[in-house]
């Protein structure tokens, strides 16, 4: 892994909000509008220049976690079906921190395990028994959660998707914008081959909604440069999976350019077990990663900020209050390589920050905990 030692810079990625009107349209994986969600007001975040962004080790979550009660009013339940990954782990820190800042939640009660639709139906009516007034979902599927997240809203809990869209009526939902983070992605490593070439897809979890929405931009992209031959895997979002399916396709033979869904690091490392020279690999802004960027390996991270649970955090407590929220929220990604966004790599990497963690420490407009809150992952009595 990383050897030279770099200067730690602390701040926050700034994110500007602009708030815009979208016809969603709200359908199956296949069409083409519905990632913005169930509603039509969409608030699009766009990045500006304002700092850099910090990593925070989360805390891990397993099981039901249930804090002791804060002097707040409200109590915030969490779904999660991908225990034990990193950035799942600092998006429930993320909900944890901006409960405590508000002042006004009482406790979280977190569900996070591994499981499917099936799976996450019950967690989902669990937290409704649990008498939670709002409840952050990472949803399992974009459409199979919606008769209890109905059932949830009918009953006057309000329900934020976070992550990726539900198509659920009267949902929130707050996502990093996952069709932009294929097509940004697959543009850049079209370019880097020259429009041609042998490209390793390395997708997440079929059937979940954001890998659908990144194949989509991706697939859009790749339409245009026919002679790129594509090899599609699913490493399903495992850094080691990921790393073990790179050693075998790169033994079998070569590629000249690698995408994936953010199971990167680990991809970068199979280069050196074969003893292949690095092709271009296109990733997330998981900390390793930057660290190999920074080193000289060829690739682009695509951010996609963990902390978007405390964006739908503050997104439920402001709906619990009596305001009126966007009904959707999309954070447009960048793309940071060595050759243009190096001030950006160097801000955003952080040696004593564990490899998987995400850049972001904050969304301005949204979240109002402190750095050290994101990282002590202590909800409100905790």
């Amino acid at each position: 892994m990383r050897t030279s030692k770099r200067l730690r810079t602390t701040g926050a990625i700034a994110l500007t909000v602009a708030a815009l009107t979208l016809a969603a349209a709200c359908g199956d994986d296949d069409d083409a509008g519905d990632d913005t969600g169930p509603a039509d007001d969409t608030a699009v975040v766009e990045p500006t220049d304002a700092g850099p962004g910090t990593t925070g080790s989360a805390g891990t979550t397993a099981g039901t976690g249930t804090a002791p009660a804060g002097d707040g009013e409200y109590v915030i339940g969490v779904s999660n079906t991908l225990a034990g990954n990193g950035w799942r782990e600092e998006m429930i820190c993320a909900v944890k921190a901006q409960s405590l800042a508000s002042g006004s939640v009482s406790r979280v009660v977190s569900i996070s395990k591994n499981g499917g639709p099936t799976d996450q139906i019950q967690d989902l009516q669990n937290l409704i028994s649990e008498g939670v007034n709002a409840i952050i979902v990472n949803p399992s599927d974009r459409e199979q959660l919606n008769p209890v997240i109905e059932e949830a809203i009918a009953q006057g809990i309000v329900v934020v998707a976070v992550d990726q869209a539900v198509t659920a009526e009267g949902a929130y939902v707050a996502t990093n914008d996952q069709v932009e983070y294929g097509r940004l992605g697959a543009e850049w490593l079209a370019g880097q081959i020259g429009g041609e070439g042998r490209v390793l897809y390395m997708r997440g979890i079929d059937g979940v909604p954001a890998d659908a929405d990144r194949h989509q931009g991706f697939t859009e992209v790749m339409e245009g440069y026919p002679d790129i031959e594509i090899k599609e895997v699913f490493t399903g979002w495992d850094f080691t999976k990921g790393g073990d399916i790179a050693v075998q396709e790169l033994t079998a033979g070569d590629y000249d350019g690698i995408w994936t869904s953010g199971i990167d690091y680990t991809v970068v490392n199979a280069f050196e077990t074969v003893g292949k020279d690095p092709v271009p690999v296109v990733g997330a802004d998981n900390n390793a990663f930057i660290g190999q960027l920074l080193d000289g390996k060829p690739g682009a991270a695509v951010t996609n900020p963990a902390v978007i649970g405390g964006v739908g955090t503050a997104i439920a407590l402001e709906a619990l209050s009596g305001e009126s929220p966007e009904q959707t929220t999309l954070l447009t990604p960048q793309v940071w390589d060595a050759e243009s966004s190096t001030a950006d790599l160097e801000a955003n990497y952080f040696e004593d920050r564990d490899d998987t963690f995400s850049s972001a420490v904050s969304v301005e407009g949204y979240t109002s905990y402190t750095p050290e809150q994101l990282f002590a992952c202590k909800g409100p009595g905790e």
